[in-house]
């Protein structure tokens, strides 16, 4: 725990893999949000219509909207897969939580799964659910550019 706390950038968390969303299970844990296309089973957090872009489309977008985001470095990625992970750090304690992000065409167009949970704490005061729905907002727009 210490290390997750005094480590900067994606170092000190855990080595990620790639996430199976067609089997992922939520944590217990408030701590976490998940958005899902509504096409796809199961249950997140929040849905959205798929886009009506192709899946390269819809990855670049995700990626430039990581990549400009404060405290957000890069931690994995699986192109095949168009799937990437980002470490999000917090500003004051330095607490690192993790995103993820797929797409994949689905439903007439491309899903989007948006994944973000805290490595630490039960707990986040709701800043997961924030942080996706900012990234959503931003994929959003930039995909109307």
């Amino acid at each position: 725990m210490i290390s997750l706390l005094f480590s900067r950038g994606a170092h000190g968390v855990p080595a990620p893999a790639p996430v199976d969303f067609a089997t992922l299970v939520l944590p217990p844990s408030p701590n976490t949000c998940l958005l899902t296309p509504t096409s796809a089973p199961g249950a997140g957090h929040l849905q959205r219509d798929p886009f009506p872009v192709t899946p390269e489309a819809a990855f670049e977008a995700i990626r430039a909207v990581a990549a400009a985001q404060p405290r957000v470095f890069a931690l994995a990625a699986y192109p095949e897969r168009r799937q990437a992970q980002w470490v999000a750090r917090t500003r004051v304690m330095n607490y690192p939580d993790i995103v993820v992000a797929d797409v994949a065409p689905t439903g007439g167009g491309t899903g989007l799964w948006l994944y973000s949970r805290s490595l630490v704490g039960w707990s986040d005061l709701g800043a997961n659910r924030a942080r996706v729905m900012a990234w959503l907002a931003d994929v959003e727009n930039r995909l109307r550019r």
